[in-house]
Parts: C-alpha cells; sequence; structure tokens
C-alpha cells in the first residue's frame, strides 16, 4: 500500500506547489489558464506521440478492454443521461461531465501504480489508449463544437475534422504511425519532444494547483448536483462495473481481474480540467471532480488492493 499512498502523495506534492504559487502571485494573473493551455496544446500531445510510438497498437484488443472500456463507456452515457433528464445541461458542460465520470488517471498515477503494486506498466495500456484514441477526441469534439449564444454554428466540415485537428490526436496519430513502421526518429530529433513531454504532467499538476486558490470549496456552487453524480460514477460506479465485466462476461484470472478493477478506480484526470480550461466548458466541474475523486479514491483503491491482491 505504501506504493498507492507514494503515489498519491507525489500528486498532492506539486498540487500544493501551485497552489503556493497561485496564492504568492509568482507567475501572475492568469497562470492557471497559460498552464493548462501549455499541457494541453505541447506538452501532452509531445508525451502521448513517444508513448504511443513504443506501445503496441494490439493491446487495444486485448480482452481486459472490455472491462476497463465497457465500465468508461457506461458511466460517461449514465452522466449524459442523468443530467439530462435533471439538470439539462449545455453540450459542452456535458461532454466535461461525461469525460469527469470516466477518464481515470492512467498516465500519471496509473503507471506509478502498475509498477510498484502490479509490478508492469504495460497492465494500463488498454485504459490508457482507449482514453486517448476514443474518450477525448469524441469529448474535445463536443468541447470544440460547443458554443454560446450568438456565436457562429460550426461548419458541417469543421465538425467533422475536428478530432483532427486537436492536439492530442495528432500525437497520438504520428505515434501509432511511428509504432506502426517500427521506428523512431534519431536523438537529436527525440530529445526536444522528450523535454517538451516531461512538462505535461507537471504544467497540468501546477495549473489544478493554482486554480484552487480562491476557489470555492468543492461542489458548493449551483452544479453541486453534477459534481456529485461525477463523484459517485467514477468512485464507486466504475470500478464495480470493471469487476463485473471482468469476471463474469470475460473471465479473467485474478491478476487481470485486479488490474482492471484498480485502473477503472483511479481519480479523475487532471486532462479533464485542462480539457475544460482549453474551451471554458465545466470547468468548476471538472476541478471539483478531480479533487474529491483524488481523495475519496485512495480507500477505495487500498479496499480493491487488499481484497483482490
Amino acid at each position: 500500500m505504501n506504493a498507492v499512498l507514494a503515489g498519491f502523495a507525489t500528486l498532492v506534492a506539486v498540487i500544493a506547489v501551485g497552489w503556493i504559487a497561485g496564492r504568492a502571485r509568482v507567475l501572475g494573473e492568469g497562470a492557471a489558464g497559460v498552464l493548462s493551455r501549455l499541457s494541453y496544446f505541447i506538452a501532452t500531445p509531445a508525451l502521448l506521440l513517444l508513448t504511443l510510438a513504443e506501445a503496441d497498437p494490439a493491446v487495444l484488443l486485448s480482452t481486459t478492454l472490455v472491462a476497463t472500456a465497457g465500465s468508461a463507456v457506461v458511466c460517461a452515457v449514465l452522466y449524459v443521461v442523468i443530467a439530462r433528464w435533471r439538470w439539462k445541461p449545455r453540450a459542452g458542460h456535458l461532454a466535461t461531465g461525461a469525460l469527469a465520470s470516466s477518464y481515470v488517471n492512467a498516465g500519471n498515477l496509473g503507471v506509478a501504480i502498475a509498477v510498484y503494486v502490479l509490478g508492469d506498466a504495460s497492465l494500463v495500456a488498454p485504459v490508457l489508449l482507449f482514453q486517448v484514441l476514443v474518450l477525448a477526441p469524441i469529448g474535445l469534439a463536443v468541447l470544440a463544437a460547443s458554443r454560446d449564444p450568438g456565436q457562429t454554428a460550426p461548419t458541417r466540415t469543421q465538425l467533422l475534422t475536428q478530432p483532427l485537428r486537436t492536439p492530442l490526436v495528432i500525437g497520438c496519430g504520428l505515434g501509432l504511425a511511428l509504432a506502426a513502421v517500427d521506428w523512431m526518429p534519431p536523438a537529436p530529433v527525440l530529445r526536444p519532444v522528450e523535454l517538451l513531454a516531461d512538462l505535461a504532467v507537471p504544467a497540468a499538476l501546477l495549473a489544478y494547483g493554482a486554480s484552487l486558490h480562491g476557489a470555492p470549496r468543492p461542489a458548493s456552487s449551483g452544479a453541486a448536483g453534477q459534481v456529485w453524480l461525477v463523484v459517485a460514477l467514477k468512485t464507486v460506479a466504475q470500478p464495480a462495473l470493471a469487476y463485473s465485466l471482468g469476471r463474469w462476461v470475460v473471465h479473467l484470472d485474478d491478476p487481470a481481474l485486479q488490474a482492471v478493477t484498480i485502473a477503472s478506480a483511479l481519480p479523475t484526470a487532471q486532462n479533464v480540467f485542462v480539457y475544460a480550461t482549453a474551451y471554458d466548458r465545466g470547468t468548476e466541474l471538472a476541478r471539483d471532480a478531480v479533487l474529491l475523486t483524488t481523495v475519496l479514491s485512495v480507500p477505495v483503491l487500498t479496499g480493491v488492493a487488499l481484497t483482490l491482491g
């Protein structure tokens, strides 16, 4: 359990630095937005390019994907159905809520837990690839297409080509292309990409921490009901669904079942906050969801590891 707690301690430490920087105003006004855009438009695409260039695309077809992807899709759909019936938010806010209910922190905390708890970083590869290749493009397309009253509606061509113009999708596409041809660029070309990729997680965490300074208490706004719906789906429903699908649908063995359940119990990824900030859609919802699911996932992950370990 030390590895799980150490992973959370690392996240909290960097977020705390961001909060202190925001409180001290050492980065100036608007620092959270600048750091989020840095992570979204530059650093994260570089990280995904490098990650997928060394990955095996065949992992997308593994049986564990049924449990991880299935639970994520069900939770996202449940959020959309319930939120539309109960609160009727706009499309962009629905997309942020759906992502917050299903998009797990696989690239940061997930990798650390996979290495130190499960002993194999590749165990989070299916959910990571599914998120960046399926969930993120769909969510980002909706976020990009959503508009405020009075704004010009995007054309059909713009809607259809939006995923192809999204930085994260471009990074994924380049990474998969390199993996398909089994070739990596020479070191002089890779080094600047690696430097940029190293900024992705710290920039996202610092941006999140800076956004917390002066923010209201979590789930205290008019969207509190939506926040708690996200928390319930992400913290309870998604790992329960992943376990059920893995055990009774695809009949995974115990190590694989533990892996998919832990992966699905991970908290909402900071990426969702970055996406929401980039398009100014549901930023408070994403911020509160990341904070509350990160805190509440500690006992859930500990319980899963102890029960299935």
